[in-house]
């Protein structure tokens, strides 16, 4: 309810746009607060200066609360991450962002995109699935834990075209 008084009285609806070398220390918070291994502000920084790199922000107001980024290579491309903050999971803006990323990235002429994705991470796997993703493989203990167990990856793909 609150939700919707907000929107209703002029609270900013979530924007989805290609993010900039500004956006790397929020970046690398987003990534730090959702993986045991976040990625820093340069490893942000570095990515959002490569040509073959695309990230997206999602921002709501002035506050970026998610990103996606992918690598490209010929007609192909990898979702490296996708990461949404979590006071504002469970909206369906990591499906908006998922989606829109996808769109950008075959405007580039990617037809084919790949991920990995943390098995037993049933959020994540949702997400994918619902978008057209499938299961193409698996990568025994490719995640190592901070307890040091190590879980499986599954490999996924989706065609664009």
């Amino acid at each position: 309810m609150i939700e919707f008084l907000s929107r209703w009285w002029g609270g900013a609806a979530p924007a989805i746009e290609p993010a900039s070398l500004r956006d790397a220390a929020r970046l690398a918070q987003l990534h730090g607060a959702s993986f045991h291994r976040g990625w820093g502000e340069g490893e942000f920084e570095a990515m959002l200066t490569e040509r073959n790199t695309l990230v997206h922000r999602l921002r709501q107001g002035r506050r970026v609360i998610g990103f996606a980024v992918s690598r490209m290579a010929a007609d192909e491309a990898e979702i490296l991450s996708i990461a949404i903050d979590s006071n504002q999971r469970g909206r369906g803006l990591s499906r908006d962002l998922l989606l829109t990323h996808l769109g950008h990235l075959a405007g580039r002429g990617i037809r084919t995109i790949f991920l990995e994705v943390e098995e037993n991470n049933q959020p994540a796997r949702r997400l994918y699935e619902r978008a057209g993703f499938g299961v193409i493989g698996r990568r025994e203990r490719y995640y190592k834990q901070p307890g040091g167990e190590h879980l499986n990856a599954l490999l996924m793909r989706r065609d664009l075209s």
